[in-house]
């Protein structure tokens, strides 16, 4: 649980200001520094001062992390955290030297993204319109929910990114959709037939002419909870072995799209990835599909 911050917590209180307002931040974002950092002080029985800690502070709590039995992608987001505050500290508050420079964080482990095959993704994406309605949801409920299945995997969007989307944002005459992603960055992704189909038929069925795209029962924006639900709900009825999220249709668009010939630049693109190399991890999967698929069918495999 996260901790109650001090209240002779300038300097942090001033750095999640500075992520709020001029990083521009989402609130999970915010949420999950504030709690590495009051985590940080709450395991500091000496604690005095940020500006004075050593590199042997931070060895110290490493060693303390990982004798907890913490994993070791939890680490490294614990000292994501730390690090973007020191390197804070020292561009803005006049710290000279970062002490985490001088710690070395255990490897990240590689796990390669679960993705789903294309009959299981079809299955499901047909799931909404086939249920017995629930009485209990408005009318159009099912065309929402199927309207969101499908841009999901049509476009490989974040959670966060579907639930931002205003009406204004499709274009209909150019099968797109403009994004608005980390960092405020906009890019315009295409949007297969069948998910510009299912949105048209939501918003005639709903009556959503402007606004917020996807509507939740009282006709409010759909909060990212209420859409990462959605996605479960449809999961459990399809009784797939793997557990369906937003980010594994995320993680599926990616990869069905470099099993089908992409470039890695394009996929990179589509996702909104800073970097390429964080884009590359689907190589590795796709090449794994492709291997199984060989030895499976190869008669000298």
């Amino acid at each position: 649980m996260p901790h109650p911050a001090p209240p002779d917590d300038p300097l942090k209180k001033a750095f999640l200001g500075f992520l709020e307002s001029e990083r521009r931040c989402s609130p999970r974002t915010l949420e999950n520094y504030r709690h590495a950092l009051a985590e940080f002080r709450h395991r500091q029985s000496g604690f005095t001062a940020w500006l004075t800690l050593t590199a042997e502070d931070f060895r110290g709590y490493l060693f303390d992390q990982m004798k907890r039995g913490l994993g070791r992608a939890t680490i490294r987001l614990h000292f994501a955290a730390l690090r973007s505050f020191y390197k804070w500290l020292t561009h803005r508050q006049g710290l000279e030297r970062n002490p985490l420079l001088d710690v070395q964080l255990p490897k990240q482990e590689k796990k390669l993204p679960v993705v789903l095959t294309v009959p299981q993704i079809t299955a499901m994406l047909e799931l909404p319109l086939k249920l017995e309605k629930d009485r209990q949801a408005p009318a159009w409920a099912p065309e929402r929910d199927a309207a969101v299945l499908e841009l999901f995997y049509s476009t490989g969007m974040r959670l966060a990114e579907l639930s931002a989307l205003n009406v204004a944002d499709l274009d209909a005459y150019s099968d797109t959709v403009r994004v608005t992603g980390k960092g405020s960055k906009q890019r315009l992704l295409p949007v297969g037939a069948p998910a510009m189909e299912a949105v048209q038929r939501y918003r005639q069925k709903a009556a959503v002419h402007d606004g917020p795209l996807f509507l939740s029962k009282l006709r409010r924006r759909i909060t990212t909870q209420a859409v990462a639900d959605i996605v479960d709900k449809y999961w459990r009825k399809s009784g797939l072995p793997v557990h369906v999220t937003p980010h594994k249709l995320r993680h599926s668009f990616a990869t069905h799209l470099l099993d089908n010939g992409a470039d890695l630049r394009s996929v990179q693109e589509l996702l909104g990835h800073a970097s390429l190399s964080t884009t590359q991890i689907y190589t590795h999967v796709s090449t794994q599909r492709m291997k199984e698929v060989y030895e499976a069918a190869h008669p000298r495999a």
